[in-house]
Protein backbone atom coordinates (compact mmCIF):
# COMPACT_ATOMS: atom_id res chain seq x y z
CA UNK A 1 0.00 0.00 0.00
CA UNK A 2 1.29 3.58 -0.75
CA UNK A 3 2.52 5.19 1.73
CA UNK A 4 -0.13 8.39 3.01
CA UNK A 5 3.38 11.05 2.24
CA UNK A 6 3.29 9.15 -1.02
CA UNK A 7 -0.07 9.71 -1.93
CA UNK A 8 -0.12 13.69 -0.82
CA UNK A 9 2.94 14.38 -2.72
CA UNK A 10 1.05 12.88 -5.97
CA UNK A 11 -2.24 14.47 -5.68
CA UNK A 12 -0.41 17.99 -4.90
CA UNK A 13 1.44 17.49 -8.00
CA UNK A 14 -1.28 16.70 -10.11
CA UNK A 15 -3.09 19.67 -9.11
CA UNK A 16 0.34 21.78 -10.18
CA UNK A 17 -0.19 19.80 -13.55
CA UNK A 18 -3.51 20.52 -14.15
CA UNK A 19 -3.17 24.40 -13.40
CA UNK A 20 -0.34 24.84 -15.24
CA UNK A 21 -2.10 22.52 -18.23
CA UNK A 22 -5.44 25.45 -17.49
CA UNK A 23 -2.40 28.28 -17.71
CA UNK A 24 -0.28 27.06 -21.28
CA UNK A 25 -4.16 26.79 -23.06
CA UNK A 26 -5.23 30.26 -21.46
CA UNK A 27 -2.30 31.94 -22.49
CA UNK A 28 -2.22 30.06 -26.23
CA UNK A 29 -5.51 31.16 -26.90
CA UNK A 30 -4.75 35.46 -25.22
CA UNK A 31 -2.18 34.77 -27.97
CA UNK A 32 -4.32 33.76 -31.00
CA UNK A 33 -7.33 35.89 -30.14
CA UNK A 34 -4.67 38.88 -30.10
CA UNK A 35 -2.95 37.94 -33.64
CA UNK A 36 -6.64 37.52 -35.57
CA UNK A 37 -7.29 41.49 -33.85
CA UNK A 38 -4.06 42.71 -35.35
CA UNK A 39 -4.57 40.99 -38.59
CA UNK A 40 -7.72 42.24 -38.42
CA UNK A 41 -6.69 45.70 -38.54
CA UNK A 42 -4.26 45.14 -41.17
CA UNK A 43 -7.06 43.55 -43.22
CA UNK A 44 -8.75 46.94 -42.25
CA UNK A 45 -6.48 49.36 -42.95
CA UNK A 46 -6.36 47.54 -46.79
CA UNK A 47 -9.53 46.75 -47.27
CA UNK A 48 -9.91 49.60 -49.87
CA UNK A 49 -8.61 46.96 -52.15
CA UNK A 50 -11.98 45.17 -51.55
CA UNK A 51 -12.87 41.34 -51.26
CA UNK A 52 -9.58 40.54 -53.69
CA UNK A 53 -7.40 41.88 -51.27
CA UNK A 54 -9.15 38.96 -48.23
CA UNK A 55 -8.72 36.45 -50.90
CA UNK A 56 -5.66 36.47 -52.40
CA UNK A 57 -4.37 36.98 -48.57
CA UNK A 58 -6.54 33.81 -47.95
CA UNK A 59 -4.41 32.12 -50.05
CA UNK A 60 -1.16 33.08 -49.31
CA UNK A 61 -1.50 32.47 -45.70
CA UNK A 62 -2.94 29.32 -46.22
CA UNK A 63 0.22 28.44 -48.66
CA UNK A 64 2.72 29.54 -46.13
CA UNK A 65 0.89 27.87 -43.00
CA UNK A 66 -1.01 24.39 -44.88
CA UNK A 67 -0.87 23.16 -40.95
CA UNK A 68 -2.76 26.23 -39.38
CA UNK A 69 -6.55 26.41 -39.54
CA UNK A 70 -7.93 29.80 -39.45
CA UNK A 71 -7.04 31.78 -42.12
CA UNK A 72 -10.23 30.76 -44.77
CA UNK A 73 -11.55 34.44 -46.24
CA UNK A 74 -14.56 33.96 -44.18
CA UNK A 75 -12.46 33.70 -40.67
CA UNK A 76 -10.15 36.68 -42.01
CA UNK A 77 -13.20 39.05 -42.50
CA UNK A 78 -14.91 37.74 -39.10
CA UNK A 79 -10.88 39.17 -37.97
CA UNK A 80 -11.45 42.58 -39.60
CA UNK A 81 -14.95 42.48 -38.26
CA UNK A 82 -13.63 41.61 -34.66
CA UNK A 83 -11.07 44.77 -34.73
CA UNK A 84 -13.61 47.09 -35.61
CA UNK A 85 -15.52 46.02 -32.92
CA UNK A 86 -13.17 46.60 -30.02
CA UNK A 87 -10.46 49.13 -31.55
CA UNK A 88 -11.60 51.66 -29.17
CA UNK A 89 -12.48 49.78 -26.36
CA UNK A 90 -9.14 48.61 -23.69
CA UNK A 91 -11.22 46.91 -21.52
CA UNK A 92 -12.97 44.78 -24.20
CA UNK A 93 -9.84 43.92 -25.80
CA UNK A 94 -8.14 42.55 -22.73
CA UNK A 95 -11.70 40.56 -21.51
CA UNK A 96 -12.01 39.10 -24.89
CA UNK A 97 -8.38 37.64 -24.80
CA UNK A 98 -9.44 35.69 -22.11
CA UNK A 99 -12.74 33.54 -24.18
CA UNK A 100 -12.06 31.20 -27.13
CA UNK A 101 -12.45 32.88 -30.78
CA UNK A 102 -15.36 30.76 -31.10
CA UNK A 103 -16.60 32.59 -28.20
CA UNK A 104 -16.36 35.66 -29.13
CA UNK A 105 -17.65 35.31 -32.88
CA UNK A 106 -20.62 34.09 -31.36
CA UNK A 107 -21.17 36.90 -29.50
CA UNK A 108 -20.64 39.53 -31.65
CA UNK A 109 -23.07 37.51 -33.96
CA UNK A 110 -25.84 37.69 -31.74
CA UNK A 111 -25.31 40.40 -28.56
CA UNK A 112 -25.14 43.64 -30.27
CA UNK A 113 -25.18 45.93 -26.93
CA UNK A 114 -21.45 46.59 -25.59
CA UNK A 115 -22.52 46.65 -21.89
CA UNK A 116 -24.38 43.11 -22.37
CA UNK A 117 -21.88 41.10 -24.60
CA UNK A 118 -19.37 42.39 -21.50
CA UNK A 119 -21.66 40.84 -19.30
CA UNK A 120 -21.32 37.92 -21.04
CA UNK A 121 -17.81 37.29 -21.27
CA UNK A 122 -17.54 38.23 -17.64
CA UNK A 123 -19.57 34.93 -17.37
CA UNK A 124 -17.98 32.89 -19.79
CA UNK A 125 -15.07 33.49 -17.67
CA UNK A 126 -16.58 33.01 -14.32
CA UNK A 127 -18.16 29.97 -14.90
CA UNK A 128 -16.62 28.63 -17.83
CA UNK A 129 -19.00 27.77 -20.50
CA UNK A 130 -18.81 26.21 -23.87
CA UNK A 131 -19.36 27.99 -26.69
CA UNK A 132 -22.71 25.49 -26.94
CA UNK A 133 -23.81 26.80 -23.51
CA UNK A 134 -22.80 30.37 -24.27
CA UNK A 135 -25.17 29.95 -26.96
CA UNK A 136 -27.73 28.55 -25.07
CA UNK A 137 -27.46 31.42 -22.63
CA UNK A 138 -27.75 33.81 -25.06
CA UNK A 139 -31.39 32.20 -26.42
CA UNK A 140 -32.22 31.76 -23.21
CA UNK A 141 -31.89 35.92 -23.25
CA UNK A 142 -30.11 35.20 -19.49
CA UNK A 143 -28.73 38.98 -19.37
CA UNK A 144 -32.43 40.36 -19.38
CA UNK A 145 -33.70 37.59 -16.83
CA UNK A 146 -30.84 37.55 -14.65
CA UNK A 147 -29.52 41.65 -14.75
CA UNK A 148 -32.09 43.55 -16.99
CA UNK A 149 -35.14 42.70 -15.05
CA UNK A 150 -36.47 44.35 -11.78
CA UNK A 151 -36.51 41.65 -9.15
CA UNK A 152 -39.33 41.25 -6.81
CA UNK A 153 -36.82 40.52 -3.30
CA UNK A 154 -36.56 41.81 0.20
CA UNK A 155 -32.83 41.13 0.57
CA UNK A 156 -31.67 44.61 0.61
CA UNK A 157 -33.61 44.68 3.66
CA UNK A 158 -32.66 41.87 5.41
CA UNK A 159 -29.06 40.80 4.37
CA UNK A 160 -25.65 42.59 5.01
CA UNK A 161 -24.89 44.15 1.86
CA UNK A 162 -22.35 41.99 0.20
CA UNK A 163 -24.55 39.62 -0.08
CA UNK A 164 -27.40 40.97 -1.14
CA UNK A 165 -25.63 42.00 -4.39
CA UNK A 166 -24.89 38.54 -4.91
CA UNK A 167 -28.23 37.25 -4.04
CA UNK A 168 -29.76 39.23 -6.45
CA UNK A 169 -27.22 38.80 -8.92
CA UNK A 170 -28.34 34.97 -8.04
CA UNK A 171 -32.20 35.55 -8.37
CA UNK A 172 -33.56 35.13 -12.44
CA UNK A 173 -37.28 36.67 -13.99
CA UNK A 174 -38.74 34.55 -15.20
CA UNK A 175 -37.24 30.57 -15.00
CA UNK A 176 -37.34 28.96 -18.10
CA UNK A 177 -38.44 24.75 -17.69
CA UNK A 178 -38.91 24.70 -21.30
CA UNK A 179 -37.06 21.39 -21.02
CA UNK A 180 -40.30 19.68 -19.39
CA UNK A 181 -43.38 18.04 -20.85
CA UNK A 182 -46.36 18.46 -18.49
CA UNK A 183 -50.62 18.52 -18.86
CA UNK A 184 -52.37 21.36 -19.19
CA UNK A 185 -53.40 22.75 -15.49
CA UNK A 186 -50.48 20.29 -14.19
CA UNK A 187 -50.31 20.04 -10.46
CA UNK A 188 -47.40 21.20 -7.93
CA UNK A 189 -46.24 17.84 -7.48
CA UNK A 190 -46.36 16.90 -11.09
CA UNK A 191 -43.84 19.91 -11.75
CA UNK A 192 -41.39 18.88 -9.01
CA UNK A 193 -41.50 15.79 -9.90
CA UNK A 194 -40.86 16.53 -13.57
CA UNK A 195 -37.80 19.14 -12.37
CA UNK A 196 -36.36 16.15 -10.48
CA UNK A 197 -36.30 13.93 -13.43
CA UNK A 198 -34.41 16.61 -15.18
CA UNK A 199 -31.91 18.19 -12.34
CA UNK A 200 -28.96 18.77 -14.04
CA UNK A 201 -31.21 21.12 -16.46
CA UNK A 202 -32.43 22.58 -13.29
CA UNK A 203 -29.09 23.53 -11.70
CA UNK A 204 -27.62 25.27 -15.13
CA UNK A 205 -31.16 27.48 -15.22
CA UNK A 206 -30.99 28.18 -11.69
CA UNK A 207 -27.09 29.13 -12.32
CA UNK A 208 -23.62 28.15 -11.51
CA UNK A 209 -23.10 27.48 -7.34
CA UNK A 210 -26.48 26.04 -6.71
CA UNK A 211 -25.99 22.10 -5.46
CA UNK A 212 -29.25 19.90 -4.82
CA UNK A 213 -30.04 19.29 -1.09
CA UNK A 214 -33.07 17.21 -1.57
CA UNK A 215 -36.63 17.30 -2.08
CA UNK A 216 -39.53 16.83 0.03
CA UNK A 217 -37.05 17.68 2.82
CA UNK A 218 -38.79 16.88 5.93
CA UNK A 219 -38.80 19.30 8.95
CA UNK A 220 -40.13 18.76 12.35
CA UNK A 221 -41.30 21.10 14.98
CA UNK A 222 -42.51 21.12 17.93
CA UNK A 223 -43.67 16.92 16.74
CA UNK A 224 -45.21 18.22 13.68
CA UNK A 225 -43.92 17.26 9.83
CA UNK A 226 -43.48 19.81 7.45
CA UNK A 227 -42.49 19.33 3.98
CA UNK A 228 -39.53 21.91 2.22
CA UNK A 229 -40.72 21.25 -2.21
CA UNK A 230 -36.43 21.75 -2.82
CA UNK A 231 -34.11 22.50 -0.76
CA UNK A 232 -30.38 23.38 -2.23
CA UNK A 233 -27.18 24.71 -0.92
CA UNK A 234 -25.45 28.01 -2.45
CA UNK A 235 -21.83 27.40 -2.91
CA UNK A 236 -20.87 31.43 -3.08
CA UNK A 237 -23.88 32.45 -0.97
CA UNK A 238 -22.69 29.60 1.57
CA UNK A 239 -26.53 29.39 2.57
CA UNK A 240 -29.22 27.19 2.09
CA UNK A 241 -31.82 27.93 -0.30
CA UNK A 242 -35.78 26.77 0.10
CA UNK A 243 -37.28 26.83 -3.17
CA UNK A 244 -41.06 26.52 -3.09
CA UNK A 245 -42.82 26.10 -6.25
CA UNK A 246 -46.37 27.16 -6.81
CA UNK A 247 -48.79 26.59 -10.24
CA UNK A 248 -50.90 29.97 -8.91
CA UNK A 249 -50.63 33.21 -8.85
CA UNK A 250 -48.42 34.81 -5.97
CA UNK A 251 -50.78 34.65 -2.73
CA UNK A 252 -49.33 36.67 0.10
CA UNK A 253 -49.92 33.84 2.24
CA UNK A 254 -47.02 32.12 0.63
CA UNK A 255 -44.08 34.42 1.80
CA UNK A 256 -45.56 33.46 5.30
CA UNK A 257 -45.33 29.96 5.17
CA UNK A 258 -41.70 30.39 3.40
CA UNK A 259 -40.99 32.90 6.23
CA UNK A 260 -41.43 29.85 8.59
CA UNK A 261 -39.46 27.10 6.60
CA UNK A 262 -36.45 29.83 6.74
CA UNK A 263 -36.81 29.85 10.60
CA UNK A 264 -36.69 26.66 10.96
CA UNK A 265 -33.97 26.02 8.35
CA UNK A 266 -32.21 28.24 10.00
CA UNK A 267 -32.46 27.19 13.61
CA UNK A 268 -32.13 23.17 12.58
CA UNK A 269 -30.03 23.08 9.79
CA UNK A 270 -27.51 26.28 10.05
CA UNK A 271 -24.06 26.43 10.96
CA UNK A 272 -22.19 28.99 12.15
CA UNK A 273 -20.30 29.20 9.09
CA UNK A 274 -23.50 29.51 7.10
CA UNK A 275 -25.07 32.81 6.61
CA UNK A 276 -28.85 33.04 6.71
CA UNK A 277 -30.98 30.98 4.36
CA UNK A 278 -32.53 32.71 1.79
CA UNK A 279 -36.46 31.28 0.29
CA UNK A 280 -37.26 31.78 -3.32
CA UNK A 281 -41.11 31.42 -4.40
CA UNK A 282 -41.82 30.31 -8.08
CA UNK A 283 -45.12 31.00 -9.11
CA UNK A 284 -46.73 30.92 -12.81
CA UNK A 285 -47.62 34.67 -12.71
CA UNK A 286 -47.49 37.77 -9.91
CA UNK A 287 -48.25 41.12 -9.45
CA UNK A 288 -45.90 43.87 -8.26
CA UNK A 289 -47.48 45.61 -5.42
CA UNK A 290 -48.75 42.46 -3.91
CA UNK A 291 -45.34 40.96 -3.79
CA UNK A 292 -43.83 44.13 -2.28
CA UNK A 293 -46.78 44.21 0.08
CA UNK A 294 -45.89 41.21 0.84
CA UNK A 295 -42.50 41.06 1.73
CA UNK A 296 -41.94 44.88 3.36
CA UNK A 297 -42.05 43.50 7.02
CA UNK A 298 -40.52 40.15 6.45
CA UNK A 299 -37.44 39.44 8.39
CA UNK A 300 -36.39 36.53 5.86
CA UNK A 301 -34.45 36.83 2.72
CA UNK A 302 -37.02 36.19 -0.27
CA UNK A 303 -37.23 36.44 -3.62
CA UNK A 304 -40.30 35.75 -5.60
CA UNK A 305 -40.37 35.25 -9.35
CA UNK A 306 -42.11 33.84 -12.07
CA UNK A 307 -41.18 30.59 -14.27
CA UNK A 308 -42.18 29.12 -17.82
CA UNK A 309 -42.92 25.92 -18.65
CA UNK A 310 -42.97 26.12 -22.55
CA UNK A 311 -43.70 22.29 -23.45
CA UNK A 312 -47.42 21.68 -22.05
CA UNK A 313 -49.43 19.17 -23.92
CA UNK A 314 -52.88 19.70 -23.55
CA UNK A 315 -54.17 16.59 -21.15
CA UNK A 316 -56.49 15.08 -24.28
CA UNK A 317 -53.40 15.10 -26.82
CA UNK A 318 -51.22 13.28 -24.13
CA UNK A 319 -54.13 10.63 -23.13
CA UNK A 320 -54.01 9.75 -27.10
CA UNK A 321 -50.48 9.35 -27.55
CA UNK A 322 -48.93 5.60 -27.68
CA UNK A 323 -47.75 4.37 -25.07
CA UNK A 324 -44.25 2.90 -24.55
CA UNK A 325 -46.01 -0.66 -24.77
CA UNK A 326 -47.76 0.54 -27.80
CA UNK A 327 -44.32 1.82 -29.54
CA UNK A 328 -42.80 -1.36 -28.95
CA UNK A 329 -45.37 -3.85 -30.39
CA UNK A 330 -44.79 -1.97 -33.73
CA UNK A 331 -40.95 -2.51 -33.66
CA UNK A 332 -39.29 -5.78 -36.07
CA UNK A 333 -37.07 -7.04 -33.57
CA UNK A 334 -34.72 -7.46 -36.82
CA UNK A 335 -34.31 -3.70 -36.77
CA UNK A 336 -33.28 -3.47 -33.61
Amino acid sequence: MLDKDFKTIVIDLKKQISMTQLLIMSQANKQLVELYFKLGKTIGENYTYGEKFVDNLSIELKLEFPTIQGFSARNLNSMKKFYEEYKDDELLQQLVAKVPWGHNLALIEKIKDKKERQWYIEECIKSGWSRDVLKLQIKSDLYSRQVATNKLTNFNNTLPAVQSDLANQTIKDPYLFDFITLNKGFKERELENKLLEQIKNVLIELGTGFSFVGNQYKLSVNNKDYFIDLLFYHLKLRCYVVVELKVTEFEPEYAGKLNFYLTAIDDKLKTEQDNPTIGLILVQDKDKFTVEYSLNRVNSPIGVSSYEVNQIIPKEVLDNLPTEEDINLHIDIDDI
